[in-house]
């Protein structure tokens, strides 16, 4: 009689295993849908923007603020030109971040973007953005970073200010294991 306890015991143990391993696959498309249809995480649309928007609605404006920090482990030194702008709907802009790595190495960070409210962030519209690739920087070097945007005319008039903010992360070690990128010029 034990035995048989036992038996059910680890067929469930095992089945539920099984379910939780499952589950913990499904988690990361069911997130991405939930995001997508609630517009919350505030990632920018995914769509390719087109270089031209369609309509500048010059009858209202909108603010865009630029907020930047390197991640905790990224010892680049990270921020925006300009700290917020007005915009027409429609209208393309072109501002730029400035990186300076004040090591002695080299390193290779990458930015995610994040929008807020996130509602908004499907009317934000990035047609040029150093976030769409890996950004290599010297020791003791500095750049300037492109974003080129405009905000969809179709933005609800409800969004008057709009928040941009990119977190930078030191991804030089993935970066290496990758690709065998040496880890500082000359090696």
């Amino acid at each position: 009689m034990i035995k048989s306890v036992h038996k059910t015991l680890t067929g469930k143990l095992i089945v539920m295993s099984l379910a939780m391993f499952g589950f913990g696959f499904a988690l990361v498309p069911l997130y991405d849908v939930f995001c997508d249809l609630t517009g919350i995480n505030g990632k920018t649309a995914t769509t390719a923007a087109s270089t031209e928007a369609a309509i500048i609605d010059t009858s209202r404006e909108v603010i865009i603020e630029f907020i930047a920090r390197p991640n905790k482990d990224m010892p680049w030194i990270f921020k925006p030109e300009i700290s917020r702008i007005k915009v027409h709907p429609g209208e393309v802009h072109r501002i730029n971040y400035l990186a300076t790595n004040p090591t002695q190495r080299f390193i290779i960070g990458q930015a995610v973007p994040s929008v807020a409210p996130g509602q908004a962030a499907l009317y934000f519209h990035k047609i040029e953005c150093f976030c769409f690739s890996q950004q290599q920087l010297a020791g003791g070097k500095d750049m300037l970073m492109p974003l080129q945007f405009y905000v969809d005319p179709a933005l609800p008039e409800r969004f008057s200010t709009i928040t941009l903010s990119y977190t930078l992360y030191d991804v030089t070690a993935n970066a290496v294991e990758v690709a065998g990128v040496p880890t500082k010029f000359g090696e």
